[in-house]
This record gives structure tokens, sequence and C-alpha cells, in this order.
């Protein structure tokens, strides 16, 4: 297995290959491959390339010190390189910012197959973290899932049905009495209504009525 680990701090990289050497949950031994800025992650790549040794995962940080030769400025313009010439490659990225559109930028952009604030690793959940892109899940770390969560909100309130919905609801409609003033079908109505239930994380349409109105959406 070929580990690509890109990140400006020597010492976290040192720190994330010394963790995946720990324990059992890795089949095969893995190789490690070590860089600091966008262009050494580069010229590993075309290496990578030429002797057809291909990387399995790349552990990439966002902010990377660019390399504008080759048009790349960020993590984010790495992971893409690697999408398009390995595409079989599992991209984990981690990021120091927990600022709420940066993290959707970065999932928008990359939609890498794991996404983690670095306040949110540790030893154990970098290997948890792994595990499941490796066996073909997605990965968002706790900050990343508030923040993907904020903007998901905020998406779904720009929507005029739903914001006509949600008044709706406020002043003691019932979903199925929405079809004549919404004008549009129950079952959509109703669609709608889970997406931002679970974007509010409730289970009633009276406590999304209240959530939207405590966090200002109505």
């Amino acid at each position: 297995m070929n580990i690509l680990l890109v990140d400006d701090h020597p010492m976290t990289v040192e720190g994330f290959m010394n963790v995946l050497l720990k324990g059992k949950f890795l089949k095969v031994k893995p190789l490690f491959t070590k860089k600091y800025s966008c262009e050494g992650a580069y010229i590993a790549i075309d290496t990578a390339i030429q002797t057809g040794q291909l990387f399995d995962l790349a552990i990439i940080d966002q902010g990377l010190p660019g390399y504008p030769e080759q048009f790349l400025e960020s993590g984010s313009d790495l992971a893409l390189l690697i999408r398009e010439r390995m595409p079989d490659c599992k991209i984990v990225m981690v990021t120091a910012h927990s600022e709420v559109l940066i993290i959707y930028d970065i999932v928008k952009k990359v939609s890498p197959d794991g996404l983690i604030n670095k306040n949110d690793i540790s030893p154990s959940n970098l290997q948890l973290i792994v595990t499941e892109v490796m066996q073909g899940n997605q990965y968002h770390s706790l900050t990343v899932k508030n923040c993907i969560n904020e903007i998901w909100k905020k998406e779904l309130m720009f929507d005029d049905f739903n914001r006509q919905i949600l008044s709706y609801l406020s002043k003691g409609f019932k979903v199925k009495e929405l079809e004549d003033v919404v004008h549009l079908c129950t079952s959509a109505i109703q669609k709608r209504v889970i997406r931002m239930k679970t974007a509010f994380e409730v289970a009633d349409d009276s406590s999304l009525v209240k959530e939207a109105i405590k966090q200002g959406f109505i």
C-alpha cells in the first residue's frame, strides 16, 4: 500500500506516519512518501506515475506552499491533480480552518473521500478515518459536519418554496393542506420537509418550525 503524506510541518507528517504504522488495522505494511509542499508532492506524483507505483491513499494538508509553475496554489489543487492522474487513489484532506465557507468550498471543489479539521484528529480516529475511506466510505470529522450542515441549512432556506412551507407550517397549516397554497404536490412538499428536518436535526413538524424560528430563518 503506497501512501502519500503532504503537510508543510514535518512533525505532523511524522506523526501521521507513526500512527498509521501502529496496530494491525492495515493488512499490508504501507510504504510512505513524505512531502512538505505542492512542488514536492507534484514531483512525487510524476515519479509515481513514471515508475508505475501509484498511490493508494493521499493525506493532504489544505494550507500548503504553492507551486505556481504548475498552477497549484493549495492542497485542494493538489488533490484535484491526484484525482485526475490517479483516479483510484483515496484522498483525505486535513485543514486547520473551521470557517464554514472554506470547509464548504473544499467539499464542493474537491469532494475528498475524507475531510478532517486538525482539532478533531487523534491517533485512534486517524486510523478509523483511513479504514473508512479505504473501504469506500466517506468520512467527515465533527467540525466539518457542523460546517456543512450550516451551509446546507442556508441553501435550503434560500429556496422560496421551502420558506413558504415553513411559513405556513408556523401558522398552523398541516403538510397535506399546503398543496393548494404552495402550488406543489403533497409528495414534493413532504420531501422538502424531510430534507429540512434532516438539516435541522429534528423529528417532527413543530420542532422544525421552532428550530427555524430559533435560528432566524422565519
